[in-house]
């Protein structure tokens, strides 16, 4: 069954809300106007403003809210409707969120799922445009999520909902629109470890959200060369399954990292640090990595798309790596 990535996040919302009476949604828009990206559509007149909660624009407040509604007993999927509005919301999620289970011993648990666009790629300028998922795997009490694939999109959420402690999934702007297959018989997603999305021999591309469609493509091209390209889907950020890239790596020799985040200090930067740690000996070749331009993301679509990783890098990246550059 082929749905948008769109819809499987409405589908994983609405699931969620019929199977827990404890669940509700909030945040700016998502009631009467249907979500900034139209995924919590058609929801408010389902269930009502009780559970599809419309909130000011005031992320600290709102996210400050979520947190209290989880440690009373609620599950809430809080939405923000860029990552870059999150920063506001920085001392809740970090110093609160984050830390509340541990700072009283276990006692408390923070069950809070926060749903947030990333990325670039629609013309929406510096402030709506980066991806900051990478600073939030950078705090432990996280858990960081980007679902690249409809099937993740669909099903990450229920498991997201089922742990105790705060998960933020982080959800490309471009990927909205994009179509993929559905199994309905798969009846969920872990959300601990890497997949390969495409098996190949001769180099591990490794990546996530919306560089996964980009690599797969690249990894097509690269085919037509004779080039087998194994694309993994790193997923989830922290807690980051670097072992699933090792093992690949192992087989290939040689490694790729593509992430649409900045380079410096990025999930590019943590990952081949690990595998210079203790995958060195199993490297043919230096690690290639591609990743965003340093800088503001602009808001003209050439300087953008000229901005972001594009397929053509990551094919010139593994040409590099096999020494065909």
């Amino acid at each position: 069954m082929s749905v948008t990535y769109r819809e499987a996040c409405r589908q994983a919302i609405r699931a969620a809300l019929l199977a827990d009476p404890r669940t509700f949604v909030m945040g700016e828009d998502v009631g009467k106007y249907g979500g900034c990206y139209a995924v919590t559509k058609g929801l408010l007149e389902e269930f009502g403003p009780q559970r599809i909660v419309d909130t000011p624009l005031a992320e600290n407040g709102f996210v400050g809210a979520g947190i209290g509604a989880a440690l009373a007993g609620l599950r809430p999927i809080v939405e923000i409707m860029t990552c870059n509005f999150s920063l506001l919301a920085l001392d809740q999620i970090m110093n609160n969120a984050a830390t509340l289970a541990h700072m009283s011993g276990g006692q408390f648990a923070v069950p809070l799922v926060i749903r947030m666009a990333t990325g670039g790629g629609r013309q929406l300028a510096a402030q709506h445009s980066h991806s900051l998922e990478g600073w939030y795997a950078h705090i432990p009490g996280l858990k960081v999520l980007v679902p690249g694939t409809v099937e993740d999109a669909r099903h990450m959420l229920a498991a997201a909902l089922a742990d105790p402690n705060p998960v933020l999934i982080f959800e490309h702007i471009v990927l909205y629109n994009t179509e993929g297959e559905l199994d309905p018989a798969l009846q969920g997603v872990d959300i601990a470890q890497a997949r390969i999305r495409r098996p190949g021999r001769d180099v591990t591309v490794a990546t996530y959200g919306n560089s996964l469609p980009k690599c797969l493509a690249a990894a097509q091209t690269l085919a037509d060369e004779g080039i087998e390209a194994e694309v993994i889907d790193l997923r989830v950020l922290r807690p980051l399954d670097h072992a699933t890239v090792a093992a690949s790596l192992a087989r290939t020799r040689r490694c790729v990292i593509v992430d649409e985040g900045w380079r410096s200090g990025s999930i590019s930067a943590e990952l081949s640090a690990r595998l210079a740690e203790e995958s060195f000996f199993e490297l043919d070749a230096p690690i290639r990595r591609v990743c965003a331009r340093e800088l503001p993301v602009p808001y003209a679509a050439h300087l953008e798309q000229a901005t972001l990783p594009q397929p053509q890098q990551v094919v010139a990246a593994v040409r590099a790596v096999l020494g065909k550059a």
